[in-house]
């Protein structure tokens, strides 16, 4: 049944479908699945098969909750077979809950008590709407609980009330309407305007909650939590009753007016609230999932930003009266030693800051300057620049390097050294392997998306794994060089087994082969089935561990090259032999045509990091602060951050500046992401600036 709802919702072959949850149903992971099961699966990519992980795992909860609806009910008494024959077949959570509403115990309410007091006969009576004298059966129910007339026929309305807003077509009916005609609504909470100024532009908003774009609700709900603005959905309640009057008071009703009233009621305080809830939820939800897509597609584009490779670097964390903390790395990234620098105000010590520089690079063979991107970041680049020097000269991102130098992971990795001289090396390890760096950071961390402390914390802390991991196998790692945090998001290991893995290299030296892993504690025949493609043993004893082919076709490539004729070395090193082979002749019940073209794209590959090198860049050198822009400059910049409504673009002058979506090129641009990418170099004109409110609008359409 589920594999037969997931085959329809993605439209993918119920074959393929069935394939993919039986693996990972197995422990086989995303990665894992999309690079080494192709067969399987008919090529689906990473994403496609991690829809059918999402919407398989979705399915097993709601039925999960089905049984929990159904004992419920059972024991009650009141289950049907026919109301069990639709619980068994929905598949729908609002619907379920629906479905669920009339029997779901609740608090005490004002139709609990008119049941209590006996009235649900009454009820019972208005709502068949049969003709006959209300008040007259109405003083059947007149007691010491129910003084008078009116209040039994109040009480009996009460219980219609409610009875319609737990209808199903009339919830179903009001979420539609909701959804269609609704308007999100945002006022300033009266006395708050001058400490909510940011929030201005929502003091007097309406927009239709299904049109709103979701940076701006993400904005309003925000300002709503700090408590600078009152939000709500607002409809015409005398359209929507309107509706309600059609499905549930028969015409020519001798009792229109009471239920009528009824209806009204049951709308104002009970459905109306209810649905707006629902409505606001579900735009949050949208809202969420575009907000985490951005941060996700930045991130990926992040953790694979170009590295510099295996080359000393001379990492600098920019300060002004704290001074310039300066470190030096050899090519792995290993701390070699750590200085001051005081070539700003207030010490202006350029002339120590370039002798010690000049000599840091000429002891340790510096070939390349990390500068960090914050406070005094410019004006050190604009100073390394002026000396002259040989290596080339990157300013990187910092977001997060705080984080990091005050976190476990560092103090581990340097427990005698301080948070400034961890920061550093920060700087500089992300300049030569941006994705092993980053990924002993939490993602929300970095700072490359919109709102991501608003949106659901669980959903984007799971999406933002997903994307850590796919980057990390798409990449692979050198197993011997390898860092715990990175081999943590190895298909198929995991923090314990990374950490074991890291722990028996520093004992037994240095893995000879992938086989070798087996001998890691814990590390078992399937974490190695799933971790052995992804990770490398640079000169090992294997030749093809230093490539993504599998473990398990080896064999493969063996018999190749021994029916070429030639040593597995030769038939690895030489493209020429390779595209001899005839691809078909290896094709067997096991290994298709999808794993063969592998194969040889991973010998073409060997050793090759999919990433492309970084590239030197460099800011006008006129341009330091905000007040040296003018309108129409056209300046060299760095994207630092993509939203849904533009790129943000650092020029140089300590305020990134936004190029809106209607900027970004002469034609119709349905997504930021679709022209521009996180850390490409662009040249941009200057629009506009507030030196006010510290903004800055650019253009790319030069």
């Amino acid at each position: 049944m589920l594999i037969d709802i997931i085959s329809k919702e993605l439209g993918f072959a119920r074959e393929r479908v069935r394939n993919v949850v039986d693996l990972l149903e197995g422990g086989a992971t995303v990665p894992f699945i999309a690079r080494y099961r192709k067969e399987a699966t008919g090529l689906m990519d990473e994403v496609a098969i991690g829809n059918v992980k999402e919407l398989h795992e979705k399915l097993k909860q709601i039925v999960q909750r089905k049984a929990t609806i159904v004992a419920t009910i059972e024991e009650q008494g009141r289950l049907t077979e026919e109301l069990k024959r639709r619980i068994d077949a929905c598949f729908d959570a609002v619907e379920l809950e629906d479905i669920y509403l009339p029997y779901k115990p609740k608090r005490r309410t004002r139709a609990t008590v008119a049941r209590e007091r006996g009235l649900e006969p009454l009820a019972d009576f208005i709502w068949q709407q049969q003709a006959g004298d209300v008040e007259g059966r109405a003083r059947m129910f007149v007691n010491k609980d129910v003084p008078a007339v009116e209040d039994a026929i109040a009480g009996a309305c009460d219980i219609i009330a409610e009875r319609v807003s737990e209808d199903e077509w009339a919830r179903g009916a009001m979420r539609r309407f909701y959804a269609r005609r609704g308007k999100l609504v945002s006022r300033v909470v009266k006395g708050k305007e001058p400490d909510g100024v940011k929030y201005a532009d929502y003091y007097e908003w309406e927009e239709p909650v299904g049109r709103i774009s979701s940076h701006r609700l993400l904005a309003i709900m925000r300002g709503e939590e700090e408590g600078f603005l009152r939000v709500g959905i607002d409809v015409d309640a005398d359209e929507a009753c309107e509706q309600l009057f059609r499905r549930f008071v028969r015409r020519g009703s001798p009792v229109r007016s009471i239920m009528e009233g009824a209806i009204a009621d049951g709308f104002k305080r009970l459905l109306s609230p209810s649905i707006e809830n629902e409505t606001r939820a579900a735009a949050k939800v949208k809202a969420d999932d575009e907000a985490i897509a951005v941060f996700a597609d930045n991130l990926r584009q992040l953790l694979l930003s170009s590295p510099l490779g295996q080359k000393a670097v001379l990492a600098i964390d920019p300060g002004f009266r704290t001074g310039c903390k300066v470190v030096a790395l050899d090519k792995q990234g290993n701390l070699l030693c750590h200085s001051v620098i005081y070539p700003h105000p207030p010490h202006n010590d350029r002339e120590g800051a370039a002798n010690m520089l000049s000599s840091l690079v000429k002891k340790h063979s510096i070939e390349a300057f990390a500068i960090g991107s914050g406070t005094a970041g410019r004006e050190t680049e604009s100073f390394v620049r002026s000396l002259g020097l040989s290596p080339d000269v990157f300013v990187v991102n910092e977001d997060g390097a705080s984080v990091y130098s005050a976190s476990a992971v560092a103090r581990e990795e340097f427990p005698n050294e301080d948070v400034t001289v961890r920061g550093a090396v920060s700087i500089g390890r992300r300049l030569i392997d941006p994705l092993s760096e980053l990924v002993k950071i939490e993602p929300r961390s970095i700072g490359v998306g919109q709102y991501q402390h608003s949106v659901d914390q669980t959903k984007l802390r799971e999406r933002l794994d997903v994307v850590v991991e796919s980057c990390v196998n798409l990449v692979g790692v050198n197993l011997n060089t390898a860092t715990k945090q990175i081999l943590t998001h190895i298909s198929g290991l995991g923090p314990s087994l990374a950490e074991n893995i890291v722990k028996y290299r520093a004992e037994n030296g240095d893995f000879r082969s992938r086989r070798a892993l087996l001998k890691v504690p814990r590390l078992g025949a399937k974490a190695f089935e799933q971790a052995a493609g992804f990770l490398r043993v640079v000169g090992g004893d294997v030749l093809l561990d230093n490539t993504a082919v599998h473990p398990e076709s080896y064999a493969v490539v063996e018999k190749m090259a021994a029916d070429a004729g030639v040593s597995l070395e030769e038939f690895i090193v030489d493209k020429e032999v390779r595209l001899r082979v005839p691809l078909k002749d290896y094709v067997t019940e096991k290994v298709g045509m999808p794993t063969l073209n592998d194969i040889m794209d991973a010998l073409n590959k060997r050793g090759l990091d999919p990433r492309e090198p970084a590239r030197a860049f460099a800011f006008d050198a006129t341009v330091h602060e905000i007040e040296d822009l003018r309108q129409g400059m056209v300046l060299p910049g760095i994207v630092t951050n993509i939203t849904a409504f533009g790129a943000f673009v650092n020029v140089g002058v300590h305020q990134d500046g936004l190029v809106h979506i209607s900027q970004l090129a002469d034609r119709f641009v349905a997504s930021p992401g679709d022209v521009v990418k996180l850390g490409q170099q662009v040249m941009v004109r200057v629009v506009e600036v507030d030196l006010k409110r510290r903004r800055i609008s650019l253009s790319m359409k030069i």
